[in-house]
């Protein structure tokens, strides 16, 4: 069989298998073994070797320790419920302005994102903690579910990030350092939340029936100087945290591996602080950490077993050659890649997205000389939103298990266009002005 019958057949097969529910990570793994097979003649030894190669490799990369301190970190920080006080401050600093409840979770969301990073536990915390508050104050359904999902799915790109320390791991670049995609991330991330923070303040100054300030009695309720009190309480221990994972990662002084081991016992001692770090609290957050780090290794295994197998059949030269070989403008080959990555989120999950394209796309963005670390931001921009995209989105998802009764998937689909949207103007501002990824990491790290 030709190498292009195989390429188009090998990713038929896993998208299908996908589309039919079965485990990601085995599926990964399933077609690279049939395929392996097929190129390789039925050499099981060949085979063989292949996996026992990619499984040790991925066991022998001493960045991916960070995944299981930074998924602890995250676990204890959402049971101590630090954000829960946050937004109860800024539901009385921002509420009295048109759409202020809707601010107050964009802010709530981008400082917890930078200390959770975990898409499901932000979406169903600030579900459940933000949704009753914002209908009660007869915020429009779409518009409460669209802020609340948008903005939980900025854990994914602000560091620390644990879709980056996958991504640093699976391309092994020096220009795409686990350190140098969490310095390039800041500012995009920063820019999507100023989007929607944006977007939020004028759509509701110019229909205040959106997002409907609450009302002056209940403002009026503490003074200026009881806000700012409250506000700094509850901000300062997240920002202290923050600026010690991510102070010392930039500053040079510790690897991701070695701030994600400081995160996590920062995260404790304000579990401790607030009163949470109780045995449950501290056992069920292990017990999560076990099964979301054996759930990320085993995709990437399989996803670093299928990369493997499709690149040695020759199928990333068949994409190359097809992309390159065109005779395409380079910004038009980097349009066709960055909309199969969108179209892809649109029904597989990012992770899946991440394994299979990454080893395919990053040697074409290098042959057409694009900036490696430039062109990674922009995938994860990218991958952020097949948290969001119809039908399958995971973050809608999340939202609906926690959402009152009276919402439908209609409700929660019409919400989050605006969003996605958002999503698409902010990579596109990213891909003009690449300063924006790129001058966090040549001012810390000089790449």
């Amino acid at each position: 069989m030709s190498v292009e019958f195989l390429t188009v057949a090998m990713f038929v097969t896993l998208i299908v298998a996908i589309i039919f529910g079965h485990p990601l990570a085995y599926t990964l793994a399933a077609v690279a073994t049939l395929f392996g097979l097929i190129d390789n003649g039925f050499n099981l030894d060949a085979l063989f070797n292949m996996f026992a190669n990619n499984a040790w490799g991925v066991m022998e990369n001493y960045v991916l320790v960070a995944i299981p301190l930074f998924i602890l970190m995250a676990q204890l920080l959402d049971r101590s419920k630090v954000s829960d006080k946050l937004f109860e401050a800024l539901y009385v600093v921002l509420g009295s302005i048109k759409g202020g409840l809707g601010l107050a979770v964009v802010v709530v969301c981008t400082i917890f994102a930078a200390t959770t990073g975990i898409i499901g536990a932000s979406v169903v915390a600030m579900g459940l903690l933000a949704t009753p508050a914002l209908l009660r104050k007869n915020y429009q359904k779409e518009m409460t579910s669209g802020i609340i999902c948008a903005a939980g799915t900025l854990g994914i790109l602000i560091p620390p990030s644990i879709m980056m320390v996958i991504y640093g791991g699976l391309t092994g670049l020096k220009e795409t350092t686990v350190g140098n995609l969490f310095a390039g991330a800041i500012f995009p991330g920063l820019l999507l939340a100023g989007l929607y923070f944006a977007y939020i303040l004028i759509r509701c100054n110019i229909n205040p029936q959106l997002g409907p300030p609450i009302s002056k009695e209940e403002a009026g309720t503490y003074t200026a100087l009881q806000k700012w009190g409250m506000t700094l309480k509850s901000m300062v221990p997240p920002l202290a945290l923050i600026l010690a994972v991510m102070g010392t990662i930039l500053g040079g002084v510790a690897t991701p591996t070695e701030a994600a081991g400081m995160g996590a016992s920062g995260a404790a001692i304000l579990a401790m602080a607030n009163r949470k770090l109780t045995w449950p609290v501290f056992r069920d957050s292990c017990r999560a950490t076990l099964k979301t780090t054996a759930m990320v290794m085993m995709l990437f295994i399989g996803g670093k077993f299928f990369s493997s197998v499709f690149l040695s059949m020759g199928g990333g030269d068949v994409v190359a050659d097809v992309l390159i070989g065109s005779g395409l403008n380079r910004w038009i080959v980097l349009l066709i890649m960055m909309a199969i990555v969108f179209l892809m989120g649109m029904f597989i999950d990012w992770a899946a997205i991440l394994l299979v394209t990454v080893p395919v796309f990053m040697p074409i963005a290098m042959e057409l000389d694009f900036n490696p670390l430039w062109f990674s931001i922009l995938m994860c921009v990218n991958l952020q939103t097949s948290f969001l995209t119809p039908p399958f989105g995971y973050a809608l998802f999340y939202f609906k298990g926690v959402a009152p009764p009276e919402y439908t998937m209609m409700h929660i689909y019409r919400g989050i266009i605006p969003f996605v949207l958002l999503q698409l103007l902010g990579l596109t501002i990213l891909a003009l002005f690449p300063g924006l990824i790129t001058w966090l990491p040549a001012l810390f790290f000089g790449s």
